[in-house]
């Protein structure tokens, strides 16, 4: 699976890592929803530095279709909200 973490590029994640993604998103979403600022910044940070780690950096000058696009770093909470649609960043 293709996936962008915007502002930096695109990776190639095999679909065998989102179960272990899907824990750091599911911890993303209560942080979200009990406004806990800290620990948004955080799980978020965890979140991408996995994705980083677990995924195979596509060249710059490869623009594939991306098949999940997660926030940049200095996301705001609420810019993140609005990126949610109920089931958080992570296709369960």
């Amino acid at each position: 699976m293709i996936v962008r973490i915007m502002g930096e590029g695109q990776v190639e994640l095999a679909d065998s890592h989102f179960a272990e993604l899907n824990k750091l998103d599911d911890e993303l979403l209560t942080e979200m929803e009990s406004g806990d600022e800290d620990g948004f910044r955080r799980t978020l940070g965890a979140l991408l530095d996995e994705v980083r780690r677990l995924g195979e950096p596509l060249p710059d000058d490869s623009l594939e279709p991306s098949e999940l696009i997660l926030p940049s770093p200095d996301a705001t909470l609420a810019e993140v909200r609005d990126m949610l649609r109920d089931d958080g960043l992570i296709p369960g």
